[in-house]
């Protein structure tokens, strides 16, 4: 296989399907990395199995069900899906390590197919509070009133009786006089 496939630093999402045209005997000595061309593959992020041990699932199944590929992208190639016997490789995203690289594969292995999974969609909440709405351009929502501590009222009430006992001590002074 002399194509090449480019792979962007970050990738997310992205699983690479292989078949590899190499008799059972010989899976042994079979190196992903090697036949992959790659300059960095974390195996952790690669599965290598034959086609048989999904029964009942089928390829086709494993992918949707197992790895959120969804299901049109799993249509469009149905047919090719169905034909591949013997082992396969996928490579997921996360197996580059958020490298950018080239990939050359190579003999044994034959491209089949590149899938794009399905995330989870984000959703964002109206924030509860008002005043986490601030900066949305609405100039009417204030900030929320700072609700004074306990330990500031407590000051606020000991500053007003020193006060009341200096005027009235000043007054018992004045009229003692």
């Amino acid at each position: 296989m002399s194509t090449t496939m480019q792979i962007p630093a970050f990738e997310a999402g992205v699983i690479r399907l292989f078949a590899i045209d190499i008799p059972s005997e010989q899976m042994d000595t079979f190196d992903a990395k090697v036949a992959l061309g790659a300059v960095h593959l974390d195996e952790t992020f690669v599965e290598v199995f034959h086609v048989s041990d999904l029964e009942g699932l089928g390829l086709a199944g494993y992918l949707m069900t197992g790895n959120e590929v969804p299901e049109d992208q799993i249509d469009e190639m149905r047919v090719q899906l169905d034909a591949i016997k013997g082992h396969v490789l996928l490579v997921f995203s996360s197996a580059f390590g958020q490298d950018k690289q080239t990939l050359h594969p190579q003999s044994p292995l034959r491209h089949i197919a590149t899938f794009f999974t399905e995330g989870t969609p984000v959703t964002f909440k109206k924030l509860p509070d008002d005043s986490a709405q601030l900066g949305t351009g609405n100039d009417e929502i204030k900030p929320a009133k700072k609700v004074p501590s306990q330990a500031a009222m407590s000051g606020r009430i000991a500053t007003y009786a020193l006060l009341f006992m200096f005027a009235f001590t000043g007054l018992i002074i004045w009229i003692g006089s």
